[in-house]
């Protein structure tokens, strides 16, 4: 067997049921990976039915350290940020944010909206060098797409087969969403040098022969140049990767750190209102406050 399947891994993601029936299938960190690449949280949100209520309500909440990405399969969410950016994202856009040193924002469903939500979202941790970096909000209304043997690609981040995501990034990465509306079977070039997984949000996939269905993440390794992807149907699939990233990171709550000593400084800051993640306008409540770290509760 060789090396690359050996680092083969089927990682079941974490189940939760947010608000009034979101549910929350978190596949990355997990127990056995924490990272994919500079890739250390996904969430698959959904499918949810918004129709009523008030769907989806994430008060504002601070970030450092790393930068989000959104992507929706249905449905819409309003972006508010400390930077004063008031954005609603709809599928086939994106939305990027980096935390740098700090920001705040808040998520919800606008009044006006489609019954079902249905999306990821993912973070991207910074590197060293580029944790300081001055917050930002971009929001890119389309992307590049790829129509490959009945797949359609759409290139969130990163380059494929020639073809160039305007988002920015600071460490070599790469997200694909890929929709197929029937069986198709196509294989996909790969980086040696990154290392991949794979996800499912509706339907059923093969990635060189593994079966894949929604709630788990298959880790497949580096080193490898092509991917075979197969499905017997319609199908929602999504494929993150990038370099091994250069240092270990530690995540609590929002924030992504190196050192308990940085998240404990971020709780006690944002808690107080203090540190550069400014202030969220317009959301009808209030923020969240970080709870406290286990290593800073007392004996």
């Amino acid at each position: 067997m060789s090396l690359l399947h050996a680092e083969r891994q089927l990682l079941p993601a974490t189940e939760t049921v947010l608000g009034e029936g979101m549910r929350i299938r978190r596949a990355l960190p997990t127990r056995l990976r924490r990272m994919v690449g500079p890739w250390t949280f996904m969430d698959h949100f959904g499918p949810a039915d918004v129709a009523h209520g008030d769907g989806m309500r994430v008060a504002p909440h601070p970030h450092i350290g790393l930068q989000t990405v959104t992507w929706l399969h249905r449905g819409e969410i309003l972006h508010r940020d400390s930077l004063g950016s008031l954005q609603t994202i709809r599928p086939g856009q994106l939305n990027l944010m980096t935390s740098g040193r700090g920001i705040s924002h808040s998520e919800e469903s606008p009044l006006q909206r489609s019954p079902e939500l249905h999306g990821l979202q993912f973070w991207i941790a910074l590197p060293d060098e580029s944790r300081a970096v001055e917050a930002a909000f971009d929001h890119y209304p389309s992307l590049p797409v790829i129509e490959r043997d009945d797949l359609r690609i759409s290139v969130l981040v990163g380059e494929m087969l020639g073809e160039v995501s305007p988002a920015r990034l600071y460490s070599p990465a790469l997200g694909l969403d890929m929709e197929a509306t029937q069986g198709i079977a196509t294989s996909l070039p790969l980086r040696p040098d990154f290392e991949y997984a794979a996800l499912v949000s509706e339907g059923e996939a093969e990635f060189d022969g593994e079966t894949l269905a929604p709630g788990s993440l298959l880790y497949l390794g580096g080193g490898r140049e092509s991917l075979a992807i197969r499905t017997s149907g319609a199908a929602r699939l999504t494929l993150i990767g990038g370099e091994p990233f250069e240092t270990p990171v530690l995540m609590w709550w929002n924030f992504v750190a190196r050192t308990q000593d940085e998240l404990s400084t971020a709780v006690r800051e944002w808690n107080a209102g203090q540190g550069d993640y400014g202030e969220v306008h317009g959301y009808d409540g209030a923020r969240l406050k970080a709870p406290t770290p286990p290593w800073d509760k007392a004996d």
